[in-house]
């Protein structure tokens, strides 16, 4: 870490780091002023361009992964690999992986079938994948008082240890070529509430532990410059939430009605989200997290 002081216009400035882009914002508009041969042009897209960077996104065969995958290739990204546990990627994901080919950025996506509970694999794929490129489940509506304890553990073996089993591997390769990175967990506004009407102790128990291992994290990976966040969405209406929701049909407006916004969130509101945490126009945040819940949290 460095420490440049620099004098402007009498007013001594203290800075630690630097963008890569070079100058932003006020301190751009002050060198074009002192330089008239400099000519302006807008970064703040490019803050948040992924351009070369690689991506791994568990639970990416569909939903809320494969979105967040899809965004990240949007935005630039080199290659973001898709784990998932089937051994065939979905009608989705293939459509998806076309698509990106069809924008002709360079960017690609790619599926691999993993487990995530199995920590092992998951650092070895990881692993290869650093060689290479150099560089949610839902639990029963069980009283509290009478859950099973090998329902409850499978339900913390994916959302809690499958989640740092990831965290892990992408997090290995990121320290091992020592230019840092961002990993972002996905947790729940169930972390932080309680599902009114929900008996859902294992999920959102699970979901807090995602919460506190990305601070965790954060507190021991920044000296290496890696950023640890968790997001954190409300309602979404995706194929799993669909599934659940077509079994109780009448939660639809009940889950509607819990927020301002008076819907629903879509799978694709949250791409903007995603991608600020991964690119550089996030740089200072860390350990940090970010709820995307129509407001649900206002109330």
């Amino acid at each position: 870490m460095f420490i440049s002081i620099y004098l402007s216009r009498n007013v001594v400035a203290i800075t630690q780091s630097a963008s890569p882009l070079g100058k932003l914002g006020i301190e751009a508009a002050l060198e074009a002023a002192a330089d008239p041969s400099i000519a302006p042009k807008p970064k703040i897209f490019d803050e948040f361009a992924l351009t070369d960077r690689v991506g791994l996104v568990s639970g990416g065969n569909r939903g809320l992964g494969l979105e967040m995958a899809l965004a990240c290739c949007e935005a630039g990204a080199r290659v973001v690999y898709c784990f998932d546990l089937p051994e065939k990627p979905s009608d989705e994901w293939i459509a998806s992986r076309d698509y990106v080919v069809k924008l002709g950025n360079n960017s690609r996506l790619e599926y691999l079938s993993a487990n995530v509970t199995d920590q092992q694999a998951l650092w070895k794929r990881a692993e290869e994948i650093g060689d290479k490129e150099e560089e949610w489940t839902f639990a029963s509506h069980t009283d509290c008082l009478e859950y099973p304890a090998q329902d409850y553990r499978e339900v913390l073996d994916v959302n809690t240890n499958g989640v740092l089993f990831t965290a892990q591997a992408a997090g290995r390769q990121m320290s091992r070529f020592g230019r840092g990175g961002s990993i972002i967990l996905i947790a729940s506004m169930s972390g932080s509430i309680t599902n009114r009407g929900h008996a859902w102790v294992s999920y959102n128990s699970s979901k807090a532990a995602v919460l506190q291992m990305a601070r965790s994290m954060a507190c021991e990976l920044g000296e290496k410059k890696i950023r640890v966040n968790s997001l954190s969405p409300g309602h979404i209406y995706t194929s799993m939430t669909a599934a659940y929701l077509d079994k109780q049909p009448h939660l639809f407006d009940v889950w509607s009605g819990m927020n301002p916004l008076g819907r629903l969130g879509r799978p694709d509101e949250l791409r903007g989200v995603v991608t600020w945490l991964a690119s550089d126009a996030s740089t200072f945040c860390t350990g940090s997290d970010i709820i995307v819940s129509g407001g649900h949290h206002s109330w």
